[in-house]
């Protein structure tokens, strides 16, 4: 009798008891005896689930619970074999039932597959199948996963496994649970040599599969929403981690490893915390979804935490603590598979990787190292004597410099010496001028900057020696704009900045493609562009960033004025993009600011250039052509007046530039329209006020200008027609109607009933009462609405007219959405500001919230019911949250009526609390806990 370790009440001796008392002696053919056994293996596997759960503890448990339901499963699936195999003689004995995959390697999930392989005879005969048919049905009506159940020969499995490298690696780990222990101790052999006989070529495919399930699932290990079983650093790295070591070297492996120093005890506890961790977090995640889902997504993310004992700390939320210790976990599984794959290497089961060399000029051979402290071993960089560190720790510093020069990778006996001595890496090390030198010559002279640095940071170095940086490594943003780590989002900049100093993103960014080369203070760049989010989780992030700049550019020895110039870029990191973004840069207010705050061209420049990195390395399509034009606007509108001869200190002095650039707008177009249509021209230019010649180019007023005179040639006082602005990403709509209370309002209401999301607007009167507006919308794709429908267009563009002219809209009520489950997640918390200074003849109204559908003309509708002419609008948004800016007046003048203005504020911010008052009823049916959204950039 086999002896069981699981407890009595799910001991595998009580369940074939029970069979055997629900079967009687009628067996599996009768169908109430057969219905009474599938219900006692039910409840079987029920109270396995249970008992496994029961395991958990806070943030641990979860690889002993995957062990024991494992152990649940084994003797389950023993008992129904053998209950099924008793009424079919000997074809029951001569089948072997195996476990393969996952559940091979005895771990389970409560949802998870059921991963089987039933082996049958050379010379199988009918009654191997009708037993094979008989117990597969008894497995489904059990309700498990088995999948097709596959039953093959031995000969058949090893075709399949030459032919297929998944099958190959699913079954490498094959396991008997019943039947003939022979076959599947043949096939396993078989297996076993095959793999050994093929050498390096098995252990490379093996190795490509993973860089194609990574690819799939998202090459970054840092997304903040990972699958914890498929994505890098996730738990299939550690299942094949295990599975290199256990099949190629044995099943002492990870014990000959720390024997010979290639791991230490410290990495194998790594391994089993991380497998803990990692097991504890996926059967969370099959408790909540009810069903077979490895996915990390937001919906879930605030549930797991609180489940797992995280709490709210005063710079971190408690999901964002949970999120940082999943990404720390899976940042040591990197570092364990970089060590086991450099150990396959040495052993020449796989060919060398190219390295950092693959993003160098392409070098046929590595050359002798730079550095004669250090050596190649086997194509890869080493310390010549690790021993020598200890009398200079800088070595440690200069490994990876030589390793950047030479193109190399580097020895995993590098890194392990690089974490055995990283705490040398003191405040004297840190104020070491020449591991300083040899920091900067990373940072500003290697090829690819990102890659050396993120190998830095894995090794634990960077954040040692930067601890600023080493403050947000791992950290997570609970918010739906951000698709990375902050760190991981840092050094991708890093890496968009190079290419841009290469030319390789002139297409995208030609304004700060140009201006790079003529940037005096390249290291200030440089620097600012590490440590700009270096502020989050402490406050306001600009101001805490800006002082942990200047902490960090002292110890490392930077004059003043560099120090201050980083600090300073820090600090107004954001400044840019919102202004481009939130304001009108026709109000001769936004430019005056501006320029004030920048002081000079070389600012102006590297501001620019920070701005455009830092939006383009938040992740796939947040940078757009709308963006790149708003902010080239307002770079253009800034250095006109930088490169004037006014000092930027008086305001009455930029005014006068900006309205003698209107004046040469305004004399620029006469002259191209006199020819055409002169009388015009001259009423045209005198109708318009200033902010509407610095807020377009030449080229969009004579095409606004062809737009009007044709409407009035045909007599029409009402007209709208749309196009495609290539250059803003965006479909432009021109606008003429005679101006009246609502019209914006109204034309809005329509836009959102069609799903053209407003992401900008400038709203001009001309002085004989005519309204001419100008909305740029985007689908919800962020694609210019109706980009290859021309239909759409006119469509949208008669829908316009039609609104204009006062036709009846349609009730916005319809336009709700049905609410994801992951946008239910976040708390996101409404704000409004009214502000009388920010703009010259305007109010300032910045209203911030949850975004959804006909927000913009549920604000734009309060608004007008409150008796408010707008002038301009402005949108912006960052995920889940949407920020719609608005300059308005009251009888043509601004806001000073304070109790006014806190009607208004009382109207908007209730317009902004229905939405997540609506979000927080549904999200509450679902009963998980959710989080508030960060509201770090």
């Amino acid at each position: 009798m086999l002896v069981s370790a699981l407890p009595a009440a799910l001991d595998g001796l009580k369940l074939r008891a029970e069979l055997a008392a629900a079967l009687g002696e009628k067996g599996w053919t009768d169908l109430p005896a057969r219905q009474a056994a599938i219900t006692r293996i039910k409840d079987a596997i029920a109270a396995g689930r249970e008992a496994a759960s029961d395991k958990l503890r806070g943030a641990a448990g979860g690889l002993e619970a995957a062990r024991f339901l494992s152990g649940v499963m084994n003797a389950t699936l023993a008992a129904v074999f053998d209950s099924v195999a008793a009424g079919h003689g000997e074809a029951g004995q001569e089948i072997s039932l195996t476990a393969i995959g996952g559940y091979g390697a005895g771990e389970l999930a409560p949802r998870s597959d059921i991963d089987l392989l039933f082996l049958k005879p050379k010379q199988a005969r009918p009654t191997h199948d009708e037993f094979l048919e008989q117990l597969i049905q008894a497995f489904w009506d059990c309700g498990l996963d088995i999948g097709g159940g596959a039953t093959r020969t031995v000969d058949e499995s090893l075709e399949i496994a030459r032919e297929n490298i998944g099958e190959r690696t699913s079954m490498l780990s094959l396991r008997h649970l019943a039947g003939n222990p022979t076959l599947a101790e043949i096939l396993r052999r078989k297996l076993r040599e095959e793999a050994l006989s093929s050498g390096a070529a098995f252990v490379e495919a093996k190795l490509d599969e993973r860089d194609a399930r990574i690819r799939k699932a998202g090459a970054s290990r840092y997304t903040v929403e990972p699958n914890v079983k498929e994505s890098k650093g996730g738990l299939r790295d550690l299942q094949l981690l295990r599975w290199l070591a256990q099949f190629l070297y044995g099943a002492d492996a990870f014990e000959r490893w720390v024997s010979s120093g290639l791991l230490t005890v410290s990495d194998v506890e790594k391994y089993l915390r991380a497998a803990d961790f990692f097991w504890t977090i996926r059967f969370h995640i099959h408790a909540i979804v009810g069903g077979k889902d490895d996915r990390l997504t937001f919906d879930i993310q605030p549930e797991i935490a609180a489940r797992m004992g995280f709490d709210d700390a005063e710079a971190e939320s408690a999901v964002e603590r949970f999120m940082r210790r999943y990404f720390l976990t899976a940042m040591d599984v990197g570092g364990l598979t970089r060590l086991v794959c450099a150990k396959l290497e040495a052993d020449h089961r796989k060919s060398r990787p190219r390295g950092l060399a693959r993003f160098l000029p392409r070098q046929d051979a590595l050359g002798e190292p730079v550095d004669e402290a250090f050596r190649l071993v086997d194509g890869r960089l080493d310390f010549d004597d690790a021993a020598t560190i200890e009398k200079d720790p800088v070595l440690l510093m200069r490994l990876f410099w030589a390793a950047s020069a030479m193109g190399a990778d580097l020895h995993p006996d590098a890194i392990a010496a690089v974490g055995q001595n990283i705490r040398r890496v003191d405040d004297d090390f840190r104020s070491d001028p020449r591991a300083v030198r040899v920091f900067f010559s990373i940072l500003l002279d290697s090829a690819a900057p990102q890659l050396v640095l993120r190998l830095m940071t894995e090794a634990g170095l960077l954040g040692q020696f930067i601890p600023e940086f080493g403050e947000i490594v791992a950290r997570t943003q609970f918010n739906m704009y951000h698709r990375y780590t902050v760190d991981e989002h840092t050094l991708n900049l890093i890496g968009v900045l190079r290419d841009i100093e290469n030319g390789d993103l002139e297409a995208d960014h030609p304004i700060a493609t140009r201006v790079i080369h003529d940037i005096k203070n390249r290291r200030a760049l440089h620097l600012a562009a590490l440590l700009h989010d270096t502020g989050k989780g402490k406050g306001d992030q600009c101001v805490e960033g800006a002082m942990q700049a200047r902490s960090a550019c002292t110890r490392l020895g930077l004059p003043k004025a560099e120090t201050e110039l980083v600090a300073w870029l820090v600090r107004s990191h954001l400044l840019m993009s919102d202004t481009a973004q939130r304001r009108d840069i026709g109000d001769p207010q936004t430019v005056i600011e501006f320029a004030r705050e920048v002081e000079t061209l070389e600012r102006l420049n590297l501001l620019t250039v920070l701005t455009v990195i830092d939006i383009r390395a938040v992740g796939p399509g947040i940078w757009n052509g709308w963006k790149g034009q708003l902010l080239r606007d307002l770079y253009v509108a800034t250095r006109s007046v930088l490169e004037s001869d006014a000092s930027s200190e008086e305001a009455s002095d930029i005014r006068e530039i900006l309205r003698a650039q209107a004046d040469e707008a305004r004399h620029a177009f006469r002259q191209k329209l006199n020819r055409v249509d002169s009388s015009f021209a001259d009423r045209w230019t005198g109708e318009l006020d200033d902010a509407y010649w610095l807020s377009f180019s030449d080229s969009d007023r004579l095409r606004h200008a062809a737009f009007v005179r044709a409407a009035k040639d045909r007599g029409d006082i009402v007209a709208a027609a749309a196009r495609i602005d290539k250059r803003r990403a965006a479909t432009e709509i021109m606008m003429t109607a005679p101006d009246r209370p609502r019209l914006f309002a109204d034309i809005v209401s329509v836009l959102a009933e069609l799903g053209a999301n407003v992401v900008g607007a400038q709203v001009s009167t001309t002085t004989s009462g005519q309204a001419f507006d100008v909305f740029y919308v985007q689908d919800a794709s962020g694609q210019p609405y109706g980009a290859d429908r021309e239909r759409a267009r006119d469509a949208l563009a008669e829908r316009v007219r039609r609104a204009a002219a006062g036709s009846k809209t349609r009730t916005l009520t319809k336009l709700a959405r049905r609410l994801t489950q992951r946008a239910a997640a976040f708390t996101v918390i409404p704000s409004v500001s009214i502000d009388a200074s920010a703009a010259e003849t305007a109010t300032l109204i910045e209203a911030s919230g949850r975004d959804r559908p006909g927000l913009l003309a549920d604000l734009s509708q309060t608004l007008a019911d409150s008796g408010l002419e707008l002038q301009s609008a402005r949108i912006d948004g960052y995920g889940e949250r949407a920020t719609d800016v608005f300059y308005v007046l009251k009888d043509g003048k601004k806001l000073k009526d304070n109790e006014e203005i806190e009607a208004i504020r009382g109207k908007l911010l209730a317009v902004l609390a229905q939405e997540e008052a609506r979000v927080e009823a549904r999200a509450r049916s679902r009963g998980l806990a959710r989080a508030r959204a960060s509201a770090g950039r």
